[in-house]
């Protein structure tokens, strides 16, 4: 069945502007089908159908229609500004009416086409600035942690050089002490040595009297014996026949010449006792003392008004066995809880180094580098003075250090720790190896 034609369609018009209605009879709005070029419109809602071959090109791009109140309103703009003498052009037989349609059903691909070309370029470019602005945001965020990054090297650069120059104060004064120490120690050992000088010349003296003393003692026996030989030789006597010659003193000589034997004994021997396994002639006394006595000061030094004590038992509150504790548990791989024991076993008594050692492994163990170095440099403050008791401490602060200083690529710090521990143990082979690997890294010739 054909569409019916719509003829009772109303229109007025202003130089600028065509206002066309279509009663919509019924319809419902959305079976509505509008197709609109610059000549051509046609409205399509079954079974009706209306078509307008225009009088004028008009802007089909910016021309309205709106539905409502059983009608169809079109607000057509028109490209030039006069009057048109009608809506639909007059004189149109069948074939030029096709060649209207086909023409603007060509011009409406053609827009179709060039609309979805510019919505394609204008999606690519919101993608290309989207991109952009992500690019820039991520730029941004970058150059913001950078920023962060730079500052958080500047300040534990700034806190290394100040941590530096305290250890230098540190060590002048350090050195200063024991400068003054050892003077003190050469002074003592020079008055001992005065002392025994004295009393070796006393003895001296002592001596010579008691030689002389001698001297003249065997003097006298001398002059004695040659008087008794001079007596023998006087009263010789000639025995009778058939006897031999016999003195009167002969018996007398014979006991005197011979001296009496040595009585057997024993003789003890007793060694003065030594704490340290060097010997005596190779010590520093006045250190090995000093560091003895701080030992025993630090281990008679306890802390107890902390509130966690309340809650321990009695031999909780010993910092050896929190010590072992935490030896305990770092065994076991819990480095937590082992920094949680050192922790109250440094408040319960902060002089003990092998506690900040301890404690220095552990932060190690858990990448807490900062940290590493100022348990580490705490240890080796309390490691004090240097004595063979405390080297091996010593040689482990140092390499625990090292190897903080290294992971946070400070290779410089870190090797010259390294090198104070070889100082220390200079066989050490894995210290050896590890110094080697570390002058590489700082000379570029590390191997990846």
């Amino acid at each position: 069945m054909p569409p019916l034609q719509i003829r009772d369609y109303s229109w007025q018009q202003t130089e600028s502007t065509v206002y066309l209605s279509l009663p919509l009879r019924g319809v419902r709005p959305r079976n509505s089908d509008i197709f609109c070029t610059e000549n051509y419109l046609k409205v399509s809602y079954p079974p009706f159908l209306f078509e307008a071959f225009l009088y004028a090109p008009i802007d089909d791009i910016n021309s309205k229609a709106k539905i409502g109140n059983d009608a169809i309103v079109f607000t057509l703009y028109k490209k030039e500004i006069r009057m048109w003498e009608a809506l639909s052009l007059a004189s149109v037989d069948k074939e030029m009416m096709q060649k209207i349609r086909e023409k603007s059903i060509l011009q409406a691909q053609e827009k179709a086409k060039q609309l979805t070309e510019a919505k394609a370029v204008s999606k690519r470019e919101n993608e290309r600035y989207a991109l952009k602005i992500m690019m820039e945001i991520e730029e941004n965020e970058r150059k913001k942690i950078e920023n962060l990054k730079e500052n958080e090297r500047k300040k534990a650069t700034k806190d290394l050089e100040a941590w530096k120059a305290q250890q230098k104060i540190v060590a002048v004064e350090e050195e200063t002490k024991i400068q003054r120490e050892v003077k003190i120690c050469q002074q003592k050992k020079q008055i001992e040595r005065e002392k025994k000088k004295s009393k070796n010349k006393t003895n001296y003296i002592k001596t010579m009297k008691s030689e002389n003393t001698i001297k003249g003692k065997i003097w006298t026996f001398c002059i004695i014996l040659y008087f008794q030989e001079f007596m023998l030789s006087l009263i010789w006597v000639l025995p009778p026949k058939g006897s031999s010659a016999k003195s009167i003193f002969s018996e007398t000589l014979k006991d005197d010449c011979v001296p009496a034997p040595r009585s057997v004994g024993s003789i003890k021997i007793q060694f003065t006792p030594r704490v340290f396994p060097t010997a005596l002639r190779e010590s520093h006394i006045a250190e090995e003392e000093e560091w003895l006595h701080k030992q025993a000061e630090a281990r008679r030094i306890m802390n107890e008004d902390i509130p966690e004590l309340s809650d321990l038992k009695e031999e909780e509150k010993n910092p050896e066995w929190l010590k072992e504790k935490g030896n305990t548990l770092f065994g076991t791989e819990n480095y937590l809880a082992a920094i949680n024991a050192y922790n109250l076993a440094i408040r319960l008594n902060n002089k003990i180094p092998s506690l900040y050692l301890n404690r220095a492994a552990c932060h190690l163990k858990l990448k807490n580098l900062h940290k590493t170095i100022e348990d580490s440099s705490k240890a080796l403050e309390l490691l004090v003075p240097h004595v063979a008791d405390n080297a091996n401490a010593r040689m482990k602060a140092h390499v625990r250090r090292g190897t903080a200083f290294c992971q946070l690529e400070l290779y410089v710090e870190g090797l010259q720790d390294y090198e104070a521990a070889l100082k220390i143990d200079p066989s050490n082979r894995i210290i050896q190896k590890d110094a080697k690997k570390i002058r590489n890294i700082i000379q570029g010739t590390e191997v990846e």
